[in-house]
C-alpha cells in the first residue's frame, strides 16, 4: 500500500475517532488552528517543525500527514530534505530510518 492510500485509509478512521472523543478533538483541533497563520514563524516552518518531531517521535501516521500538507502549500524536496538532515542530525539511526519513509512520502504526494 502506497503512502497515498495509507492515509486515506487513516482519514475516516480520524474523523470516527474525533467524534467519539467530542470536546478533546474539539480542543486539539483549537490548538490546531491557532496555529495556521503566519506570526514569529510562517505556517510552512511550523509545519515543517511538526514534520520534524513526527520522525523523532516516529509517528508514521504524523509524518503523512504533515508531508500532505507540506506538499499543498508548495514546500520544496528541498526543503523537506534539509528538515529531515536535522533529524538525522538529532536522532541518529531513527532519524534516517523514518526520514526515508518521510521523503518517500513526499516523493509520493508531490508527483503529478
Amino acid at each position: 500500500m502506497g503512502y497515498k492510500e495509507t492515509l486515506s485509509d487513516m482519514k475516516p478512521q480520524v474523523k470516527a475517532f474525533n467524534a467519539a472523543i467530542g470536546e478533546t478533538a474539539q480542543g486539539f483541533g483549537a490548538i490546531a488552528k491557532s496555529l495556521k497563520g503566519d506570526s514569529a514563524l510562517t505556517h510552512k516552518q511550523k509545519e515543517l517543525v511538526a514534520l520534524g518531531i513526527a520522525v523523532a517521535i516516529r509517528c508514521e501516521p504524523c509524518i503523512l500527514f504533515h508531508t500532505e500538507a507540506l506538499v499543498r502549500m508548495g514546500t520544496t524536496r528541498e526543503e523537506i530534505a534539509e528538515t529531515l538532515a536535522v533529524c538525522v542530525e538529532m536522532g541518529g539511526g531513527p532519524g534516517v530510518m523514518y526520514g526515508t519513509k518521510a521523503l518517500a512520502a513526499y516523493d509520493e504526494m508531490a508527483a503529478v
